[in-house]
């Protein structure tokens, strides 16, 4: 039921009403009597909301709802309202048509394995809780989920000397960003700030594609670029040249700054060699996980780990919160311009190295990894299996792993010379496509 960014698909027939009072009825019977809620800007939103809540009272649960709110706005507000849990109903950067539910711990974490594993066993069992007539959750507003987040942010941060920013909202729930940061003493444009669930600015990822208006506003008129998702979870950044940076160049930047000697940082499977690089020399290291910002930030509770993240822009810094925080990532990368005096200049310190990235269309996922598997198991004395089947070499490396959502198997490869790169891509995808076609059809 849960994916690697909590429950997710399409409103109506994958994530219903149903469904939303299900999970409800689950949390207050997991045990959770004190629970924060709050939704991005989808249509769907509204009735998912409603439908919760229903749920989380039904069972005796009290709410605290935000309303319209970041993901990490609804995840802070649960450590100051001293509850137990706190519910985002959103698909983040997924495309309008979907919805989603999300679920954290007062910590800011997403709920762990064995919590997603206990709702979903409660969902699909009906092991619930009886509903009593004189013992219904109470329910509460709180409007100023967002201001306080805001203050969190202006604490956290301090940016001297001018900088210029555009920050694209992509119609979601990140206008706090702008708000801070023109606080903190920047100059702000905003694209795309006006709240809509359907998107009509851009998609809602931010990837370079999709970011176009943003990168030639900034190269014309700003130092900075900041884009969020729909639920300002994810943060992506452009230069004041109008290029997008890839996220492992984030990725090490926001590392880089963040460690001392002997820390780690949690980082996914797929995440470059660029990182490792750049923390080798200050004596720090990388501790890959599961792809999948809920297994990166179970490794930040470690108390050496210092940063967590994902290429895809979603990061974590464990003293602050240890929900993704767009915008907490927004304010900390204006800092670290302002004090560089240049995006461009930090993005061209780092080392970056080729990367090849593919997908093969399959059925029968679960077949062609067991075949993958076991023909890399006989060629390589070590492979790890955490998440797909990913081989390191002296010169790179690469990951074979069966898509969570679509059906796909992904390939990745990078080295440290287009060559190699090439070879191990190549090498790895005639693996996937001898196994697709010696797949059995399942019935």
């Amino acid at each position: 039921m849960f994916g690697t960014s909590g429950i997710r698909g399409e409103f109506g027939t994958e994530v219903t009403c149903d469904l939303a009072l299900s999970v409800g009825r689950a949390v207050a019977s997991a045990g959770y009597e004190h629970v924060v809620v709050g939704r991005d800007a989808r249509e769907s939103g509204e009735p998912l909301q409603q439908a919760l809540v229903a749920g989380l009272r039904e069972r005796g649960t009290a709410v605290v709802d935000v309303g319209l709110a970041a993901t990490p706005t609804v995840a802070r507000s649960i450590e100051r309202h001293d509850a137990d849990a706190g519910v985002v109903i959103t698909a983040s950067h997924n495309p309008a048509q979907d919805n989603g539910i999300k679920l954290w711990n007062p910590s800011g974490q997403a709920f762990d394995t064995d919590q997603r594993a206990e709702i979903t066993r409660r969902v699909r069992e009906g092991e619930v809780v009886d509903a009593r007539w004189d013992c219904v959750g109470s329910i509460a507003s709180d409007e100023t989920a967002v201001a306080a987040h805001e203050a969190a942010l202006r604490d956290a941060v301090d940016i001297d000397g001018d900088l210029s920013v555009v920050v694209d909202v992509g119609n979601g729930t990140g206008g706090l960003t702008a708000s801070v940061l023109h606080d903190l003493g920047c100059d702000v444009q905003t694209l795309n700030a006006q709240p809509d669930g359907s998107f009509p600015g851009r998609p809602s990822e931010p990837t370079a594609e999709n970011c176009e208006s943003l990168t030639r506003l900034v190269a014309q008129t700003a130092d900075l670029g900041i884009a969020h998702d729909g639920d300002a979870d994810r943060m992506m950044a452009v230069t004041e040249d109008g290029e997008f940076v890839p996220g492992d160049v984030l990725w090490a930047l926001f590392a880089r700054e963040a460690v001392g000697e002997g820390d780690r940082v949690a980082a996914p499977l797929n995440t470059s060699l660029a990182v490792d690089d750049a923390l080798e020399p200050l004596g720090a290291t990388v501790e890959h996980t599961k792809v999948g910002d809920v297994y990166v930030a179970e490794a930040a509770t470690a108390p050496a780990v210092a940063f967590g993240g994902e290429p895809s822009g979603a990061w974590i810094w464990p003293d602050e919160t240890l929900c993704p925080d767009g915008p907490l990532a927004a304010c900390k990368l204006a800092s670290l311009v302002a004090t560089a005096g240049s995006l461009r200049g930090l993005v061209d310190d780092i080392e970056t190295y080729p990367i090849r990235r593919d997908s093969v269309e399959t059925d029968e996922k679960a077949a062609v990894m067991d075949a993958v598997e076991t023909t890399l198991r006989e060629r390589y004395a070590e492979v790890d299996d955490r998440d797909g089947i990913r081989v390191d070499t002296d010169d790179g490396w690469f990951l074979v792993r069966p898509s969570g959502t679509q059906p796909l198997v992904r390939i990745t490869a990078e080295a440290r010379s287009d060559e190699r790169a090439d070879d191990l891509f190549e090498r790895a995808h005639r693996l996937v496509m001898n196994a697709t076609t010696a797949a059995p059809a399942q019935d």
